[in-house]
């Protein structure tokens, strides 16, 4: 394992210098997630691509993240969490230069996958150096560099559509690889000054490397996640022969990585960690019911409610900044415990305001609607990270961080299967209502995780 550095420990240990780069870093994910969608138009028209085609852009971005935020967390046990987030935003950088130089559709496509890749790398690393830094100075859960986390999260939620819309619409869709390369650069500089270098990776031979890095089990998640994530993308018409395939492959991931001697998952710790499991299945119930509103309830406010896009914007400005208010006061005070609760009385008070409203409803009870859903993403936001940072050793930090990263991602995939479902081909009120029926349901079966789960802390380390 790589050593951590052996200087003394910084006086104040979460300093701007240290936590700027690793914030930076780990937005660039979800912005670029996000920011394509306004260039989508202007791509196909260029490069010749149907609807279908540059969707595609934005669904590789997904695959490749989830498959590799937990192989970038895994990597940087082996050769150190630093190197692997320089790496990661070298391959940024890389990925910015092919797609603003992309002469055709087949080039940006892999821009974007190494674009997925690459900014990958920064979240789980940044949760390994950040858990360095706090078991070198002795602290435990440190609440505000995680709320700062949260809040990077909702920010970068905020910013990541208008941003693409000014790059595009003032220098072209090309402006939304480009400015990856400035990023990028930046974030090198920033990672160079403020964060401590790795100690030096010790193995005995290529052998040793390939056995530590574990590639079968590697090939096995990503055939795995894959697989499931298409077969939920698409719940109206199912591809029904990947669930034998989606089980065979689980089945195989599981028996490979109880037999390893460096697994990529340790599934042995998994079955024990009772509570990182509960953490998880949590992120993917907020995670589903965070993006059900944000495309679904979004969807049908332009549809069923007749409001323009921009409008729509408008309408859940709230829901960011609502989540960013209260990240900011529950990480401030370390709060955990009570924050998921209120997070899950929250989600069920939205569901019930949603099964009320019709296309007749005013915009100020769609505002209200968006508030409430922002109490929910900015609460359990902080503390399920809080919650996975208390659970996860530090040895597993990394992988554990990237995991819940996929496990976001198939709550997010699994949102618009069940979007298709209660709307069908177009958002009506029955559909709305029937989404805030299961977001309710959503919200009682988060109450009983958190309700009947002691081994939630009340506080973090502040």
């Amino acid at each position: 394992m790589t050593e951590a550095s052996t200087s003394d420990p910084p006086t104040k240990p979460f300093s701007g210098r240290f936590t700027a780069p690793l914030l930076l870093g780990s937005t660039l994910n979800p912005i670029n997630s996000s920011m394509i969608a306004t260039g989508l138009v202007g791509i196909g028209v260029d490069l010749h691509a149907g609807p279908g085609a540059t969707a595609t852009l934005i669904s590789v971005l997904y695959l490749c993240s989830a498959v590799a935020q937990p192989t970038m967390g895994k990597l940087s046990t082996i050769f150190g969490p630093r190197r692997v987030f320089l790496t990661g935003v070298g391959i940024l950088l890389a990925a910015g230069a092919i797609g603003t130089l992309a002469p055709s559709f087949g080039w940006l496509l892999l821009s974007r996958a190494l674009i997925g890749i690459g900014t990958s790398a920064a979240y789980p690393t940044a949760m390994a150096l950040v858990r360095r830094r706090a078991d070198e100075v002795g602290v435990g859960v440190p609440s505000r560099v995680l709320g700062n986390f949260s809040i990077a999260a909702q920010i970068s939620a905020v910013i990541g559509l208008p941003l693409g819309g000014v790059l595009t619409g003032v220098f072209g869709w090309r402006a939304l690889f480009f400015v990856n390369i400035p990023v990028a650069m930046l974030s090198i500089v920033l990672t160079s000054l403020g964060v401590a270098a790795d100690g030096p990776i010790a193995f005995s031979g290529v052998g040793e490397l390939l056995r530590r890095v574990d590639i079968p089990g590697i090939a096995l998640f990503a055939g795995t996640v894959v697989s499931l994530l298409l077969l939920l993308s698409n719940l109206t018409h199912p591809t029904w022969w990947l669930v034998p395939v989606v089980l065979v492959l689980g089945v195989a991931l599981v028996v490979w990585e109880r037999r390893s001697s460096s697994p990529l998952i340790d599934v042995r710790m998994l079955g024990r960690n009772r509570p990182l499991q509960r953490t998880y299945i949590r992120q993917i119930l907020v995670s589903l019911a965070t993006y059900s509103v944000l495309y679904g309830i979004s969807q049908w406010m332009e549809q069923g409610r007749g409001l323009d896009a921009s409008q729509v914007g408008l309408v859940l400005i709230p829901t960011s900044l609502v989540s960013i208010v209260v990240a900011r006061i529950v990480s401030a005070r370390g709060w955990v415990r009570w924050p998921l609760l209120v997070s899950s009385l929250a989600l069920m008070a939205a569901a019930l305001v949603t099964v009320s409203v019709t296309h007749e409803s005013g915009i100020q009870v769609l505002v209200g609607l968006t508030m409430l859903f922002g109490f929910t993403g900015g609460l359990a936001g902080f503390a399920n990270q809080a919650t996975l940072y208390a659970n996860a050793a530090a040895a597993e930090i990394a992988v554990a961080s990237g995991l819940f990263r996929t496990a976001l991602y198939l709550g997010a995939i699994f949102s618009a299967g069940l979007i298709g479902i209660v709307f069908g081909a177009k958002a009506t009120d029955p559909g709305l209502h029937a989404l805030g029926w299961v977001q309710f349901a959503l919200g009682v079966a988060l109450v009983m995780f958190v309700a009947f789960d002691r081994q939630i802390p009340n506080r973090a380390a502040k």
